[in-house]
């Protein structure tokens, strides 16, 4: 029946496009797609006194910035908007107050001129202070507004100097805000704070960190990070998982982000129709240190309680991210048990999420740790070749072959193990 009212549906489909096609006068501007927002990157320049240093291929780390800056610019796809930031470019004093505050927009996002932002950055020279926390904040600033892509490109060589505004817990209340903002972070020559720093930044709000020796790397690494953005991807549609699934929010097909504390559990609605697979998968993200030993788990039960199926995945300290999923078909209605003309009843399945991380005692327990939650319906297996059509997902059909398989191989060795004792009689 489902499979009938699927072809009735496309062929209504084709019908309404042929129309479509025909009469192009009736379309309204509604019918219209929605421009697509360019994405929007900012680049925050550490221009800090220690950019001094020599130690780049025999240059100093701000003359590395500057030529992987210009080599960028000139290769910024059309699409973008690129805009630049800066830290510690204009106080050279010994005021902590002042020196932290030393953050500024030195290229507005937007389409890119590409000669004006050369000139811009052609002259900064390293100056004061390494205010990355307030820098951080600033750049969010820069990239407020709309729904488009966003990324900031961290550089800097060394660690914030302007605590207690920690860069690790600016990023991981940027995150918090459900902007899908994205930082990426790269350390020119870093030490172990830098490097530990930087790391922390960027996997708060999903992003990567590289460590830079040398000028192509730092070139083609920031070009990279830049393109990237320029990539279409699917932004996670902030939601909030209830503590019961009675109250739990509606989630259908699509990939959703919240945040979970320590041993939480939280739940979410997702309807199934007949003939329908549910493919549901969640990662939680270990943004901080945490105590070696724990586990993810994602249930799916019935409105009741009842368990349906479950996933589940433990790890000991070695990842950053612990991830699980499951299936869940629901079989087709049978056409005889059912009226032909009724919509079939979809089953509301209810998905838990839990984790078991803890962490010592100085660790913040607030924000959660990130959570991305992806849920899929597809069509039901209805082949043979499909295990899960079958139940070998579950497990139960292989038993019941293994059980079969033992019974005739116990009746086969009886069976020659009698004509050898007869056998050796008769001799």
């Amino acid at each position: 029946m489902i499979t009938r009212k699927r072809l009735a549906a496309r062929a209504c489909g084709l019908f309404a496009a042929l129309a479509v096609g025909l009469f192009p006068a009736s379309a309204t501007a509604a019918d219209e797609p929605t421009a697509k927002e360019p994405p929007k990157v900012d680049l925050v320049l550490d221009v800090s006194g220690s950019m001094r240093a020599n130690d780049i291929d025999g240059g100093s780390r701000m003359a590395a910035a500057k030529q992987a800056f210009n080599e960028v610019i000139d290769a910024v796809p059309a699409e973008v908007q690129l805009g630049i930031r800066t830290l510690g470019a204009d106080y050279a004093g010994d005021d902590r107050t002042l020196g932290c505050k030393d953050t500024k927009q030195l290229y507005k996002v937007g389409p890119l001129d590409r000669t004006e932002a050369k000139t811009a950055v052609a002259t900064l020279a390293p100056t004061g202070w390494t205010p990355i926390g307030p820098a951080l904040l600033g750049a969010a600033q820069d990239l407020e507004g709309g729904n488009a892509t966003k990324r900031i490109v961290l550089i800097t060589d060394g660690e914030d100097t302007c605590a207690p505004l920690d860069p690790c817990e600016v990023a991981r209340d940027i995150a918090a805000k459900g902007i899908h903002l994205v930082i990426d972070t790269l350390g020119l020559v870093p030490d172990a704070k830098t490097r530990a720093q930087l790391t922390c930044i960027a996997e708060a709000t999903g992003g990567t960190y590289t460590s830079v020796q040398h000028k192509a790397e730092l070139s083609g690494r920031v070009r990279q990070l830049v393109d990237r953005a320029a990539d279409p991807v699917v932004n996670p549609v902030a939601t909030e998982g209830a503590k019961q699934c009675a109250g739990a929010p509606q989630l259908k097909a699509g990939l959703y982000s919240d945040r979970e504390t320590f041993g939480e559990h939280r739940w979410y609605r997702v309807d199934v129709l007949p003939g329908q697979e549910l493919r549901a998968s969640v990662s939680i993200g270990a943004d901080r240190a945490v105590n070696n030993d724990y586990g993810v788990l994602l249930r799916a039960t019935t409105v009741h309680g009842r368990e349906i199926v479950r996933g589940s995945e433990a790890g000991d300290g070695r990842t950053d991210v612990l991830s699980t999923g499951l299936r869940y078909p629901k079989a087709e209605v049978d056409d005889s048990d059912s009226d032909s003309d009724a919509k079939p009843a979809a089953e509301t399945v209810c998905l838990q999420v839990s984790n078991s991380f803890s962490a010592p005692t100085s660790v913040k327990t607030t924000p959660g740790m990130p959570v991305e939650l992806t849920i899929d319906l597809v069509d039901g297996p209805g082949d043979i070749s499909d295990a899960a059509a079958f139940g070998l997902g579950r497990g139960w059909w292989t038993l019941a072959v293994l059980v079969l398989a033992g019974l005739l191989a116990g009746l086969v060795w009886g069976w020659i193990s009698r004509w050898r004792i007869s056998v050796w009689r008769t001799n």
